[in-house]
């Protein structure tokens, strides 16, 4: 007879997907969910946290019948870079601007990795606010500052 074994990453991460999709189907029952042909508030998010729910279950089925790899170092860097450039953006775009604090946004992220240069960071910063700048300012019109009040000309 074979013994049972669960991979425990996956099977926690199914429990995490469980416990969540879980807790937003209790918040969604207090909201009017409506039909299919006339949703109210709270069927799209129910529908989303059924799908989430399932997929729990399916990580978690697979953990117990898949051996997977052992997790290897935390990757601290790259927590430490990309997990404040979000909150930087938040913090300064108003004070800022747009475009500054979407530059040193994405110059914050660059540096998670230790492969990336200085010069190549730059770059790919300037390419990064340039394209958001066309898309969100022209092509969407959408009304913010491009500067903002601490940085004006």
């Amino acid at each position: 007879m074979k013994s049972l074994s669960l991979d425990t990453t996956n099977a926690l991460c199914g429990a995490i997907f469980i416990g969540l999709g879980g807790f937003f189907i209790y918040q969604c029952l207090n909201l009017e969910l409506g039909t299919a042909f006339r949703m109210g508030p709270g069927y799209f998010p129910l529908l989303l946290a059924i799908i989430l729910t399932l997929l729990g279950f399916v990580v978690l089925i697979q953990a117990a019948r898949v051996h997977g790899e052992q997790l290897g170092p935390v990757a601290w860097r790259g927590m430490l870079f990309i997990l404040p450039a979000p909150i930087f953006f938040g913090l300064t775009v108003r004070g800022l601007g747009f475009v500054p604090s979407l530059f040193f946004t994405a110059l914050i992220a660059c540096f998670a990795s230790h492969r990336m240069k200085p010069l190549t960071a730059i770059a790919l910063s300037i390419a990064l606010t340039a394209f958001s700048v066309a898309v969100f300012s022209y092509a969407l019109g959408l009304p913010f500052e491009r500067f903002g009040p601490w940085v004006r000309f």
